[in-house]
């Protein structure tokens, strides 16, 4: 991946004004990725350099009926603060009120937006047991709300703003105004909503998609393997009992349908979590929480990681995989082919909401359980007997290439040719 790709955007979309290109992908915000029903509250959350995104959103979100719009803003150097000058117990604390809070607004109907774009390496200078403290401290404060997103209670979905320290990462040999033109350029190719009637495009993106993961599902896979021409990776990955696969769109236990990624190119599904064995080595770097992590390399056994290395960010990698007992083990795997036009842009995004629509990935730590046949309305010893992971985290690494093979295994150990060279077979 090159940083100095050339973006290729459709004539009739360079022509508009850039307001209504970020128009036209806040309408699709809120139709697609949302689908927002009337008279339903939405609740937003977004780095300052966003409130432009967030405006519009807004405006496409009260014309569709929404009864209630609350944002919330998120500020880089206010972070940087704490970790400058607060006090030591600082970084085992939450905002318990507020993470209560939004879990309340979601049983009580609400939809939940991201907007993804706070500055990948923000914390890397910092010290990374402080870092790991308040992930920590974030995530438990968090669970209830994020178990109602993993069991897909609710519609929400994840999009993108582009800002500037963010841009200077993606494309560092350019102005910062220039940078953030170029990314902002990748963002909507990314997202599809540079053709002419992007609702309608994504529309046919969910049926390609469909036709992949009912094939997948028609299969019954034991396990998939993968092994990359390398030989840095050959990792077989169990498939939990009961799973479903999962890509594009679905309907949320509320009964709105949502596509809760904006990009989106991935078939996932839930692994068992005791049965993952092999090696593997991450074909992109993972920006975690201010953190980039690159080259990381793991070695599973029985389902857990019994080792890990990196060339950087080592020390917050295996303090991410320390979280707690789920956190060595995995909550999701997905395939996702080499030609898919995040990985055709040439762009490095250090963001995991674009990298992971541009190869296979692995999730290290929380399951969705609406990736289990009945998977959302059941207890959690349910959904562990079935192989399923718990976890306080979940986070995607990229594993997949164009020199990676995938093979469907069935129970006797009957391989099934699925990618090859990083394309579907």
């Amino acid at each position: 991946m090159s940083a100095t790709a050339v973006l290729s955007v459709p004539a009739t979309f360079a022509s508009l004004t850039f307001e209504e290109k970020l128009d036209r992908f806040a309408e699709v915000a809120v139709r697609v990725g949302l689908n927002l029903g009337k008279g339903q509250e939405l609740l937003i959350s977004a780095p300052l350099e966003a409130l432009p995104l967030v405006r519009r959103i807004t405006e496409h979100a009260y014309k569709a009926g929404a009864l209630l719009v609350t944002s919330f803003y998120s500020d880089d150097p206010s972070v940087l603060a704490r970790y400058k000058y607060a006090d030591d117990a600082s970084f085992d604390h939450a905002a318990q009120w507020m993470a209560d809070s939004m879990a309340a607004a979601f049983r009580s109907g609400a939809a939940r937006l991201a907007i993804a774009g706070a500055n990948p390496a923000l914390l890397a200078k910092q010290d990374p047991a402080k870092v790991s403290r308040a992930n920590i401290a974030a995530s438990k404060a968090g669970k209830p709300a994020m178990e109602l997103i993993t069991k897909h209670a609710i519609n929400w979905s994840i999009v993108a703003a582009a800002t500037p320290e963010w841009a200077k990462l993606v494309f560092p040999g350019e102005e910062v105004d220039v940078a953030v033109a170029k990314l902002w350029d990748a963002i909507f190719l990314a997202s599809r909503v540079t053709g002419e009637d992007p609702v309608a495009e994504w529309k046919q993106h969910g049926l390609n998609l469909k036709k992949r993961v009912d094939m997948l599902n028609a299969k019954r896979f034991h396990s998939l393997r993968f092994k990359s021409e390398d030989g840095t990776t050959d990792l077989t990955v169990g498939l939990a009992d009961d799973h479903l696969w999962a890509g594009g769109g679905g309907e949320a236990g509320n009964g709105i349908f949502c596509n809760p990624n904006i990009p989106t190119e991935e078939c996932f599904t839930t692994p068992h979590k005791d049965r993952v064995d092999g090696f593997v080595k991450a074909s992109k770097p993972l920006s975690h929480q201010g953190t980039l992590i690159e080259n990381i390399t793991c070695k599973f056994e029985g389902g857990k990681i019994v080792s890990a290395t990196a060339t950087a960010g080592e020390d917050v990698l295996n303090r991410l995989i320390s979280t707690d007992d789920g956190a060595r083990r995995l909550g999701e795997v997905a395939l996702v082919p080499h030609s898919s036009p995040i990985a055709q842009s040439g762009v490095l995004f250090w963001n995991t909401l674009f990298d992971e629509n541009a190869a296979s990935h692995i999730a290290l730590g929380q399951a969705y359980a609406t990736c289990l046949i009945g998977g959302e309305k059941m207890q959690q010893d349910e959904l562990t007997a079935l192989g399923a992971n718990s976890s306080l985290i979940h986070v995607d690494w990229m594993i997949g290439s164009g020199k990676m093979d995938v093979d469907g295994m069935t129970k006797d150990g009957t391989a099934e040719p699925l990618m090859r060279s990083g394309e579907w077979v």
